[in-house]
């Protein structure tokens, strides 16, 4: 599922870099807790922005700290949503195998995406495929 971009009233440009995104990651949670959100629901975010963090550094940016996320946000007391998009050639997240088939169970990889799903109320994607879209309506 694709999304349609209207601005965010926040957006941040960081380097590559897990401990940039760390700090925004406590940011938005931080803002969620004010917010009333409960422990369930922080998690959920938490987890998802990290797992689109190391997404977007790791995949997308293939690690290079000359890269930047950047990161647009907006946190009220009905719902959260959080883009990501990295500088990266994007992907198709329909051609993202399943992790839960037996032959890729044993893998290190390929879980973040069915997490955020499972977590989530709603993740999509941008056209080329460099920028997720979450939303987690408040719990």
């Amino acid at each position: 599922m694709r999304f349609k971009p209207a601005a965010l009233p926040n957006e941040i440009a960081i380097p590559s870099d897990l401990h940039a995104a760390r700090r925004i990651e406590e940011t938005i949670v931080r803002l969620a807790d004010k917010m009333g959100y409960s422990k369930e629901c922080s998690f959920a975010i938490r987890l998802a922005l990290e797992e689109a963090m190391v997404n977007a550094h790791k995949h997308g940016n293939r690690g290079n700290p000359d890269k930047k996320i950047i990161i647009s946000y907006d946190v009220t007391p009905q719902r959260i949503v959080v883009r990501i998009r990295d500088e990266g050639p994007g992907f198709d997240p329909r051609r993202i195998p399943d992790p839960t088939q037996p032959e890729r169970i044993p893998l290190p990889n390929g879980r973040g995406i069915m997490l955020m799903r499972a977590y989530l109320d709603e993740v999509t994607y941008n056209e080329q495929g460099n920028e997720i879209q979450m939303v987690k309506e408040k719990c």
